[in-house]
């Protein structure tokens, strides 16, 4: 029995103005922005980092919890995705040309439809919850 290789990507699900940031990977899928955690970075600063790379977006994470996808990309491999609930601090829209094809913000119902993986579709309804409770704490 071979080694297994563990990888690990961190990202953010960005609200702005009740709208979700998605991304279209060059290869076709669309998600969130995301991406492998890299010497030194904890999770959060991976987030942060792919977040403003992937999409020009600064964001900031607005809760403890945190959502762990778990699968196996190849053979050999076992991949943890860690995703936040976050908010749109600044920045402006600007695909990284190597890894995205497109990004942009999407009403929930319309993100909810174009996301391809339904572990993602979870994952929105639950951050989508998160970011209703953090505008009812702002707004008192």
């Amino acid at each position: 029995m071979g080694k297994i290789i563990k990888e690990r990507s961190c990202g953010i699900i960005v609200f702005d103005n009740d709208k979700v940031l998605l991304i279209k990977h060059n290869k076709g899928h669309i998600s969130f922005p995301k991406g492998h955690v890299e010497n030194g970075e904890s999770d959060e600063e991976t987030a942060y980092r792919e977040v403003l790379e992937e999409t020009g977006i600064e964001a900031k994470i607005i809760s403890n919890d945190r959502f762990i996808n778990t699968y196996k990309p190849k053979t050999g491999y076992l991949k943890d995705v860690i995703l936040y609930a976050g908010i749109k601090i600044g920045g402006n829209l600007k695909p990284q040309e190597e890894e995205v094809s497109m990004c942009d913000f999407y009403d929930y119902d319309t993100a909810y439809n174009m996301v391809t993986y339904d572990v993602d579709k979870k994952i929105l309804e639950e951050t989508i919850k998160i970011y209703n409770e953090y505008k009812k704490e702002i707004n008192k």
